[in-house]
């Protein structure tokens, strides 16, 4: 039950004086909801200071400036492009106002010479004077009241004006609760010179003076209320995870050690320690929700498999779920070459399949003869039965919604879950992307790996790389090649038209993908790349993640300047994967921007995913982290990551504190938890 002191703020914005049915969804789109409290969660973008200057001497050129002046002359334009000019004189300099196609009679009226005025507006340059143009205030002192003190300015929307959004906001703070209590920790808010809750959202909205600092310190206030609105339903949810139930699958050390064995390599540090984690939380009694998060080439697949392992030593199945068709038959095949001498029983389900073949692998599930599954979304239909399901494993999880997940746990009893992702994000930001789940984390290549060459080369070079392509391809290799667009008439640099210019060029037969195919043309396409069946594949960014193909040992990617560093990164993955020495050719349009340079540099500086991150990070913001926006994870209202970070780990730990100490919220400091939830926690998360 909502507490009803928040029921004025979750009425709809109708219920404020002027949104009419015309503005209202004008309103509404522009504040993300429905409700008066997603316009109070609109904050102003900046704010003006409207104050009265003591003189007009002492205002500068480029800022916005509110002086009061004697209206000291009027002069008509003498063309039709030129504009009416008054001016002002306060007895230490002029301010000239320019007005174009006005009416001369109404400005007379309103500047009548001797007469005093308050005007507020941006105050230009021109030759060498004072100059405002258009001012956004004139009002006559004796009669008008002044111009607010301090003017905060909102994002708009085109049919709706900054006063009009922020009278509603002034109504809007009426709405909120003068009773509301504390749900923040004293000692941090204290600590940290915060205002309380309703002052911030005053001081945001409708100051009285313009305090940068208190416009600072207001939006933090509100930030930590979100992250830790946020981290006490994570806090929650692993709190309800623990005391339900699941298979408790003990640790199989001799089944495991005979597939480390079997290795022509060992394992790195980095997945003995993450394959130990996830061992210890599938031994527990409930549920496993772990991420495992990989530079390109960490090894997951095998710390994946060695789960698979445990499971089937104890009579569970385990099913691997991967996005497309081609990334499920390579996860199938890398499962078969290594479980498959071992004794364990591998297969693969996807849409594809029909048949008999269909039929036998349904039957395998169902009476458990199958203990490994790798499949695609096809795995999760009604008629797929597992007899024993203890572990899903998700790859490249990114690319599924939370239901898919839970369709595909729905096949067993509460089974243990491994997500894991192949897109590093900056450590400081983990927890905050990955909410309620557990991390662990590759950061170290399995030795053999082969370190990638990355070259920057502008594309009046293109010759060059093109005879590079046709040696390698002459070698037995295959290649590469990526273009920023499908196909648009004024562009050279798109895969439709590089596909039909390599074609041409090459003695080689050359493939073609991009997000315009149908699902089973990508897969076709993708699939004859691997089989070698085509040596060079033209492709848009939907190769970024997962496609291994040891063969392939040059990737160019055409007007690199525009792709963000953490994607160059992906696609520079899609090489190196074999024996052979590998290239990552990077050609630009020139000149190279400041940032397209520094983004360039760092891919041929580092390998190192998570240092690419925090790279990308810095230089973009934080923009859509995982490449598609996670609905509920990253859609902030007020935090900004690139800002509040610091804020996530205090909330986290707060919040982990006051569940453990309060897991039914009913103290008092509970109690106010509850509301900021209810305010801050989309309901996806609640």
């Amino acid at each position: 039950m909502r507490d009803e002191r928040l029921f004025p703020l979750f009425a709809g914005l109708e219920t404020l004086s002027g949104v009419g049915p015309k503005l209202k969804p004008l309103l509404e789109r522009l504040v993300g909801g429905e409700h008066v409290w997603d316009l109070l969660l609109h904050l102003p973008e900046r704010w003006v200071d409207r104050r009265v200057r003591a003189t007009i001497d002492e205002v500068e050129f480029g800022e916005v400036a509110t002086v009061k002046g004697e209206v000291h002359a009027y002069h008509a334009p003498y063309n039709e492009k030129s504009p009416h000019r008054i001016q002002l004189f306060d007895g230490t300099g002029f301010l000239t106002l320019a007005f174009f196609r006005a009416d001369g009679r109404w400005l007379q009226g309103q500047f009548p010479i001797g007469k005093e005025r308050i005007v507020s507006g941006r105050v230009e340059d021109y030759r060498g004077e004072r100059q405002m143009t258009h001012p956004d205030y004139i009002v006559d002192p004796a009669k008008g009241a002044l111009p607010p003190a301090v003017e905060p300015i909102y994002g708009l929307t085109a049919g709706l004006t900054n006063k009009r959004v922020h009278a509603w906001a002034e109504q809007a703070l009426t709405k909120v609760a003068d009773d509301l209590p504390e749900w923040a920790d004293n000692a941090l808010v204290e600590a940290k010179r915060w205002p309380d809750f309703r002052e911030a959202l005053v001081n945001l909205h409708a100051p009285e003076t313009y305090d940068e600092d208190m416009f600072a310190l207001a939006r933090e206030r509100l930030a930590y209320d979100e992250a830790l609105a946020r981290e006490s339903a994570f806090a929650l949810a692993r709190a309800a995870r623990k005391k339900r139930s699941a298979p408790a699958i003990p640790k199989a050390e001799a089944a495991v050690q005979r597939v480390i064995a079997s290795l022509p390599y060992e394992p790195t540090h980095a997945q003995d320690r993450a394959f130990d984690q996830i061992a210890e939380d599938m031994a527990s009694p409930s549920p496993m929700r772990r991420m495992l998060q990989g530079d390109v080439g960490a090894g997951k697949t095998l710390v994946g498999a060695l789960a698979a392992v445990q499971a089937a030593a104890n009579g569970f199945q385990s099913a691997f779920m991967a996005p497309t068709e081609v990334l499920a038959r390579q996860q199938y095949d890398t499962l078969t070459q290594l479980l498959s001498p071992l004794g364990y029983s591998v297969a693969a389900l996807s849409g594809r399949d029909r048949g008999q073949m269909r039929e036998s692998t349904m039957m395998g599930l169902a009476d458990g003869s199958i203990q490994i599954v790798a499949g695609t979304h096809a795995l999760f239909q009604e008629s797929v039965t597992f007899r024993n399901l203890g572990l899903v494993i998700v790859d490249e999880q990114h690319r599924f919604g939370v239901a898919d997940r839970m369709r595909l746990a729905a096949k067993g009893i509460s089974p243990h879950m491994l997500v894991m992702s192949a897109t590093p994000i900056p450590r400081t930001l983990a927890q905050a992307v990955n909410g309620d789940l557990d991390v662990s984390i590759l950061d170290e290549k399995p030795a053999g790996r082969q370190p990638v060459e990355t070259r920057a080369l502008p594309d009046t070079r293109m010759e060059e790389v093109i005879e590079a392509v046709g040696r390698a391809i002459a070698r037995g290799e295959r290649v590469f090649w990526v273009c920023p667009k499908v196909d648009v008439d004024d562009d050279d640099s798109t895969a439709v038209g590089r596909h039909a210019m390599l074609s041409d060029r090459l003695r080689a037969p050359v493939g073609l993908v991009h997000g315009r195919l149908k699902p089973a043309e990508k897969d076709a396409a993708l699939e004859d790349f691997r089989a070698g069946a085509t040596r060079v594949l033209v492709a848009t960014t939907v190769i970024e993640v997962g496609v291994d193909v040891p063969e392939a040992t040059i990737m160019v990617i055409e007007r690199a300047e525009g792709f963000g560093l953490a994607q160059l990164h992906q696609l520079r993955g899609r090489v190196g994967r074999g024996s052979k020495a590998s290239y990552c050719l990077l050609l630009y349009r020139p000149p190279l921007g400041d940032m397209a340079r520094e983004r360039i540099e760092t891919l041929r500086r580092t390998e190192d995913g998570f240092e690419i991150a925090e790279a990308d990070f810095r230089l973009r913001g934080p923009g859509d982290i995982l490449g598609l926006r996670q609905a509920g994870a990253t859609d902030y209202r007020v935090i900004d990551l690139s800002k509040d970070a610091s804020l996530l780990a205090i909330a986290a730990k707060d919040a982990e504190a006051l569940v453990a100490a309060d897991p039914e919220l009913d103290s008092l400091r509970g109690h106010a938890l509850r509301l900021v939830r209810e305010l801050m926690v989309p309901k996806v998360l609640s």
